[in-house]
């Protein structure tokens, strides 16, 4: 079942999924399991090879890391607020709230100042492969880029502009992006 999670409700029959409402849930054979971590897990555990995980301790780490800072700093500035106030909102002939971008746009600077930090030098965030880190932060990322303020903020960052090019041209990313475009 597809689930809007900008919608002022959510179907009652999602509660026997998610206990808050949110998204996303797996229902996967006669298991269901919500929050996005957990999710990515059980996959990378599930069906080897589909979600990569760092076979080092440190990048391993990093990676842990770069999900968790993702989840509490980035999605709500540079999705609830940025996105759905700049572009979500507009789409649905609601009023554009200036206050929540701004605010919005500078929790995502320092967010994405946090990442870039963390970031390695490499091709990836945690190196030279593609880790649940990479997966995690792509479509947070897109939903911000669609924004002129979410743009703004990647400039300012040279390592995550460089892996932002370099993810949103992969064809599983291509394939599997929602239809957010770039305005």
């Amino acid at each position: 079942m597809e689930i809007n999670p900008f919608a002022q409700g959510v179907p009652d029959d999602h509660l026997k999924l998610h206990p808050f409402r949110r998204v996303p849930v797996l229902v996967h054979d006669d298991f269901t399991i919500y929050e996005t971590t957990a999710i990515t897990g059980y996959i990378a555990e599930m069906f080897p090879g589909l979600a990569p995980q760092p076979d080092d301790a440190r990048r391993s780490a990093r990676a842990a890391q770069i999900v968790a800072v993702i989840d509490a700093y980035g999605y709500w500035p540079m999705v609830r607020q940025v996105f759905s106030h700049r572009v979500f909102a507009p789409r649905l002939g609601r009023a554009v709230d200036e206050a929540e971008i701004q605010a919005g746009g500078k929790a995502s600077r320092r967010t994405l100042a946090a990442l870039e930090e963390l970031a390695a030098d490499d091709l990836f965030l945690t190196g030279p492969d593609l880790t649940l880190a990479d997966l995690h932060l792509a479509p947070m990322m897109s939903y911000s880029h669609a924004a002129p303020e979410g743009r703004m903020v990647l400039r300012d960052h040279p390592k995550l502009s460089a892996w932002w090019q370099m993810i949103r041209h992969r064809e599983s990313f291509i394939v599997t992006n929602p239809g957010v475009p770039d305005i």
